[in-house]
């Protein structure tokens, strides 16, 4: 398993307000997910070269 990126109470207080359980895999999958994502902005704005900061345009 690797870094957890999300906020684990948050995630499962959310989904269990909604009336659902997380499965052992969900967390794991969430963060994989995210770092996904966030590398996937990295990359975007290393690509266009003209600032350091992501900002939501970047998702």
């Amino acid at each position: 398993m690797g870094e957890t990126l999300v906020v684990v109470s948050k995630i499962k207080k959310q989904v269990k307000d909604a009336g659902f359980r997380t499965g052992g895999d969900y967390i794991e999958t969430l963060s994989q997910r995210i770092q996904q994502l966030v590398a996937a902005s990295i990359e975007k704005v290393k690509a266009d070269g003209k600032k350091k900061t992501l900002g939501a345009e970047d998702l």
